[in-house]
Formats: structure tokens, sequence, C-alpha cells
């Protein structure tokens, strides 16, 4: 008889040791916005756009000022987050589906994939074999119905609503709407472990936001864009207060990024919506406006607070967060797990970073190619076989072109740079049988548009691009007609 009370009582005993161990499990909240440019916040050195909230998260975390986008622009940049894979490997190089070819281009788009493959293992898939909770509340752009987050782990899903009518409960991007999703997940999942992926549409164009708060920051480089920060870092706010509220915070990985660059060219009515100061492009180009993104992670009592200058990209936080939940890390990454160095043992050893960027976009970017190296930046652009080298140390602004006198610098680079691209297996152009010379001058050698002449506020931008902008928009419907 003894026995059998034993063997209940173990029985019984078996469920709560397997709710201690989940609950002993960290949580994870990605939070990523859309077109967030490096120095859009208060706690990266901008002014103009207060943002307490995210300022909070960066004092009790880690804020790094080189981290870097696997790609300018958004689709792409999210498979590779999700995945640890370079975007070049998967075959998604640009948003999707992608822009239409035009005369102006001298070579045309290669063909992408226009999802995300289902037999690609996300971060998601990894955690949710591990006993996770899981929901992606916003934006997801990887793929369509039958490619969409549900057939990538994820448990729950709400897409939202990309644009909306700003109202005293809501903003111009939906954001309250997703943020009280969120918060919902968080309330019945507290006693976890759960991993929420919120991938908000704020700060994308078009650009709105409540009047109120447009009306505040009117002194702001863009009005609309400065209220737009405003929602986003209130509704950042709410889900570290429901942190708080649940006693999770020191069980919770807060992981807080954009996708790409901050966009800094007249594209919609409003536009440009920021600048990149001191760095030159930005979404769409592979200049360091375009790469460099913001990153805050906080773990209270697991990462000791602190500004991260050493680089890494965002197919490294895959590998990096499963470490620091200790979860095996998936093998076949591109990333590379850097845990140890966050944890304090010491900065990563020196590595090289790729991009390949096959495109011409509505931002003003032409295909190329770019390569880091420890200070030093090499970008090709494979239209004009044109090649570039910085040192990122002395001139972060990329204004000093030193290819002519680094010769063998340059080569060895090159040869990097062709021999990843083989290795990855990316895609390349070929020529367009259409080009049109002519226009090409007036797009991309009449007018640079990864460095146009900042203003004072956006509205002067807007204006002084006014004439670019028609040119190409008429060149991308087929319009475009050259003038001599």
């Amino acid at each position: 008889m003894k026995y059998i009370w034993l063997f209940l009582a173990l029985s019984a005993c078996a469920p709560l040791a397997a709710l201690a161990a989940d609950s002993a499990k960290p949580n994870l909240v990605v939070i990523l916005a859309d077109d967030l440019g490096i120095n859009d916040l208060a706690c990266y050195g901008r002014m103009d756009q207060p943002t307490p909230n995210l300022d909070r998260l960066a004092g009790e975390g880690l804020r790094f000022t080189s981290a870097y986008c696997a790609q300018p622009i958004c689709s792409p940049s999210r498979a590779a987050l999700l995945t640890g894979k370079h975007p070049a490997r998967l075959h998604i190089t640009t948003f999707l589906p992608g822009r239409p070819d035009a005369k102006s281009q001298k070579l045309l788009h290669p063909q992408i994939s226009m999802q995300l493959p289902l037999a690609e293992k996300t971060l998601t898939e990894v955690l949710k074999e591990q006993g996770y909770a899981t929901a992606c509340i916003g934006k997801w752009h990887l793929g369509g119905p039958n490619f969409g987050p549900d057939k990538q782990g994820f448990d729950f899903v709400h897409a939202g609503q990309a644009n909306t009518t700003p109202s005293a409960d809501e903003g111009g991007k939906g954001e309250y709407d997703l943020t009280a999703q969120a918060v919902r997940f968080i309330d019945q999942h507290k006693d976890g472990p759960f991993f929420l992926y919120l991938p908000h549409n704020t700060p994308h164009i078009p650009l709105a936001a409540k009047a109120e708060l447009v009306e505040k920051h009117k002194d702001a480089f863009n009005p609309v864009y400065a209220a737009m920060i405003e929602s986003m870092d209130d509704c950042v706010g709410r889900i570290l207060r429901k942190l708080d509220e649940h006693g999770l915070t020191g069980r919770t990985i807060v992981l807080f990024t954009s996708d790409n660059g901050g966009l800094h060219v007249h594209e919609f009515a409003g536009t440009p919506s920021t600048h990149n100061t001191p760095f030159r492009g930005g979404k769409g180009f592979l200049y360091e406006g375009g790469l460099r993104i913001p990153a805050i992670l906080r773990w209270p009592g697991h990462l000791k607070p602190a500004v991260v200058d050493w680089p890494l990209v965002n197919t490294d936080w895959m590998p990096t967060l499963l470490a620091l939940m200790g979860v095996p890390v998936s093998e076949g990454l591109d990333g590379v797990n850097v845990a140890s160095a966050l944890e304090g043992t010491a900065p990563p050893a020196s590595r090289k970073f790729f991009w390949h960027f096959p495109h011409y976009n509505n931002q003003g970017g032409r295909p190329a190619g770019a390569v880091r190296d420890g200070d030093w930046k090499y970008i090709v652009y494979y239209d004009t076989e044109k090649a570039e080298l910085y040192n990122l140390k002395d001139d972060p602004s990329e204004t000093k072109n030193l290819a002519a006198g680094e010769l063998g610098r340059l080569s060895e680079l090159s040869k990097l740079h062709k021999a990843w691209l083989k290795d990855v297996g990316a895609q390349m152009n070929t020529e367009n049988p259409d080009f049109d010379r002519t226009l090409f001058r007036r797009l991309y050698e009449d007018f640079d548009p990864s460095r146009p002449p900042l203003a004072k506020t956006a509205a002067e931008m807007e204006e002084q691009m006014k004439a670019w902008r028609q040119l190409m928009n008429e060149a991308v419907r087929g319009n475009g007609k050259s003038k001599k």
C-alpha cells in the first residue's frame, strides 16, 4: 500500500515539476519598428523626438551603436531576424513582391522567392518545440495566405491594420490595437514561457499621427514623424508596464530594434520621414544610414546595462537569443552566437560582414554589394562596377572614397565578396535590353539620392526633391521619358 501512495505522490508532483521548469524559462519579447532610423530615439541623441520609455529600456539594458540589418529593406531583414540566415541565401533580397523593372535600370532584377520557405526553421518554431506559447502581432511581410506566421510556428496571429485614422484611442498605424492584443497575450500567458513578436507598422509611410501630437512636435524636423515616434514609444511603455505588473521584468528578455534604416528621401507626401545624420543614406542603401539600426536588449539580472560599440547583424539574434535562453542553437545558420560577449566575457572575435542587394528601389538605391572588415567598408555597384572604400573610424559619414589609394585592400575585399556570393548561392542581375542611359543619368547621377542636401525641416527637403521624385515615379510606371 505504501508503494501505491508513493506512486500517487510522485505522479501528482510530476506536473508541478514540469510547471516549475517552464516557469524558469525566460520569456522573449521582440518589438520591431518599421523604417526606424539609427538616430530617431532620444537615447541615440535625437533631441527633437523624446522617447522616455525606450530611453528607460536602454538605460536598463544594452544599447547597440553598430547594430546592422542584413538588408536595408523590410522583407529580407525580417527573414534574417527570424531565421538567422542571409537574405542572399534565402533568395529574398528585396521587399515582397518587389519593384517592377524600368528602362532607367542598366540591370534587371533577379527573380526572388515570394515567401519565406516553410522548410526554413524559424526562431519561433524552435521555441515552440521548447514549450513556448507564441504570438505574431503586427506586420509579417514574408508571404501570403499559405506562408503566413501561422505556418511558421505562431499560435496566435493578429495582423491588425497598417494604416488607421488617428483618433483619441488610435494612432496612424494601428499601433494601439497591436499593443492591446500584445498586452492581452501577456495576461493570458503570464505563467509562461511565451514568445511575443510585435512587428509594428510604425513609422513606415504614409505618415499619420494624432493631431495634438503633431502640434506638440511642430518644431521637430518632421512633426508628423515625431508624433508617430511618441505614439510608438508610448506603446512600448505599455508593454514594459505590463511586464512589471505581472512581476515578469526579470524573467523576460526584451529586444527592440528596426528592420532597416530611416527613410531619408522624399517618397510620399510629407516625407522625407527623417534624417540619419551623421550617417550617409538611409532605407534602400548600403551606406551606414541604411544599414545601422537602433537595437536595445534588456534582461535585468542577467545582462549588465552598457553601450555596445562592436558590430553585430540581425542574423545574429536567433542564435544569440537561443543561447541566452538556454535553448540549443540550430545548426547551419549564418548568424553568430554572441551571447557570451553580451554577458560580459569579452568582445567577440573580429569578423567580416557581407551584404548583397541586387535591386533598384523606390528610394534611389541601385544594385550593390558591401563588406565591412574592421574599420573598413567596401561597396561595389553592380551596374557601373564602381568600387568605393571607406574608413568608418575616421569617416563614419562615408564622404571620402579611399579606393584609389588602397588598391591592395580593395582587391582583397572584392575577392572576399565574390567568394561569399558564390558560397551563399546569391542570385545576380542580368543586362536590361531596354536600358535608357539618359534616364539613368537623370535619376542617379545628376542627383545623388544617397546624400540629398540636409535642410532644417522635412518640408524644405520635400520641395527640393519633388522633381526627382516625379521622375522616379514616372520611370517605375513606365512613363519615364528621356530629356537630353
